[in-house]
């Protein structure tokens, strides 16, 4: 059984609804709420949903920490006299019935005409007008909106190499919130296959029907090349979010953080944990915005000039930061830093760690779903703490980047994706937060913000027909 006085506090991911069957007197339902409460979950509905005169069909919609837990919960209604326990359902699984998505037809086909218009005859004609002009296809089909989420399974966020069919659901709930928060058709694309040649083969071949590829949980190093070869080979963008949408969301937190601190980016002193996809495209889009000194540590330590047994990547990395020289482990670079930025691992760093960090440090402690430090615990030492938890403040989520980055490039009908894309994308996410509303709790906007997709989109957009007409 958990141990309550460590376990988390209930979740809506973890909800689940009890069917019962209880005597109709007054008190049964205060008992039910009572059991519940007193198991450590939270009553969030309880609907009668049908009697019988002596007996009453109640389901009880509860709140429960982790799996383990909601059976703590149906085990302790079960425990009630005079209970029957019926159907419990998980609403999370409930939720992915027969997935997240569907295709719809945007026009009505009720009679001969309609058919005519949407498919033959009347279709011919605009096939034969794209196959005239293929540019048309961005104008006459649903290449005009439409994003193909790409990925293999092998690096899924908290979950590590699911393989094609368990990273699935994954990909629809991004093909959920690129139509959600951009209105985008996004479409997602399980590759039942991890050679970097076949994956580029395969994204080659379909990318005629789209006008935009998101390339997702592609595990490093091989996402670098097959990003990298992609944009060469393709006229439509890419845009990896692990790395870039990443980058995004970091840099425009570092931004707001930063004036809350009263520090400027080109001063002050940043350690971050973790050389992977997500790390990488952070360092460089944070030189590329103008931090100087930077010190990057992985597993076996602070990356420097002469390690060792350096992959390409990792020598990149050596060669354009710490140029103080240092070596040894990430805790010692740590001291007198003024910025942690974590894409690493879990409970890696303490209390002991952050108090050698400058005073009014920046945390940013982003591993998922436990960070690289309990928030709370950063918090006696830094002013400012961010994680990539719903659960706590100043959330740093690629959800606030990649719908308006997409719907930007749409847009404009844009060809490739620049750094100085990016780096708008990132101004404009921070902008989004004013002065006004500024503080140390609240550094980044809540993906419904009206504004944040918006006002990304606009900047996207702007920078992309930049890089078109120069």
């Amino acid at each position: 059984m958990t141990d309550a006085a460590t376990r988390p506090a209930p979740s809506i991911a973890y909800s689940i609804t009890a069917r019962l069957h209880a005597p109709a007197g007054g008190a049964a339902i205060s008992q039910l709420t009572h059991a519940v409460e007193q198991a450590g979950g939270t009553v969030t509905a309880l609907d009668v949903s049908g009697s019988g005169g002596e007996r009453l069909q109640i389901d009880v919609t509860m709140g429960a920490a982790s799996t383990e837990h909601a059976d703590e919960l149906v085990a302790a209604l079960r425990a009630l006299p005079d209970v029957e326990v019926g159907k419990v359902s998980d609403r999370t699984f409930l939720m992915h019935l027969g997935g997240k998505i569907e295709m719809r037809s945007k026009h009505p086909i009720r009679n001969r005409d309609d058919l005519s218009l949407v498919y033959t005859p009347g279709v011919a004609r605009v096939s034969r007008a794209i196959a005239e002009n293929p540019a048309d296809a961005r104008r006459l089909t649903i290449k005009r909106n439409s994003v193909a989420v790409v990925t293999d399974g092998t690096a899924v966020l908290g979950l590590g190499d699911i393989g094609p069919e368990a990273a699935m659901p994954v990909m629809e709930g991004k093909a959920a919130l690129f139509r959600r928060f951009a209105e985008i058709d996004a479409w997602p694309i399980a590759l039942d296959t991890t050679d970097a040649e076949e994956i580029i083969s395969t994204v080659r071949n379909i990318a005629p029907g789209f006008a935009g590829i998101n390339l997702e949980d592609i595990s490093a190093p091989r996402c670098f090349e097959i990003e990298a070869r992609l944009r060469e080979q393709l006229d439509i963008p890419v845009f990896h979010d692990d790395q870039h949408g990443t980058a995004i969301v970091v840099l425009a937190a570092l931004f707001n953080a930063l004036r809350v601190v009263d520090k400027n980016l080109a001063d002050v002193r940043i350690v971050m944990s973790g050389a992977g996809a997500a790390g990488t495209a952070i360092l460089k889009l944070l030189l590329i915005a103008g931090a100087r000194d930077v010190v990057v540590a992985d597993i076996d330590g602070v990356i420097h000039r002469g390690r060792a047994g350096m992959d390409e990547s990792l020598t990149w990395i050596a060669e354009h930061t710490n140029a103080a020289g240092l070596t040894g482990s990430l805790r010692g670079a740590l001291a007198g830093a003024d910025v942690f930025i974590g894409v690493s691992a879990p409970g890696i760093l303490g209390a002991d760690d952050i108090a050698t960090m400058n005073e009014r440090a920046v945390v940013f402690a982003l591993a998922n779903p436990e960070p690289e430090i309990d928030p709370v615990v950063a918090a006696r030492h830094a002013e400012v703490v961010a994680t990539g938890r719903s659960d706590f403040a100043n959330q740093i989520n690629n959800v606030l980047a990649f719908p308006g980055v997409f719907r930007g490039l749409l847009d404009a009908q844009s060809h490739e994706i620049t750094a100085d894309l990016l780096l708008a994308a990132a101004r404009a996410l921070a902008e989004v937060v004013t002065d006004d509303e500024l503080n140390a709790a609240y550094i980044m906007p809540s993906v419904f913000h009206a504004a944040v997709h918006t006002e990304v989109a606009a900047a996207v957009r702007e920078a992309a027909e930049g890089a078109i007409a120069g």
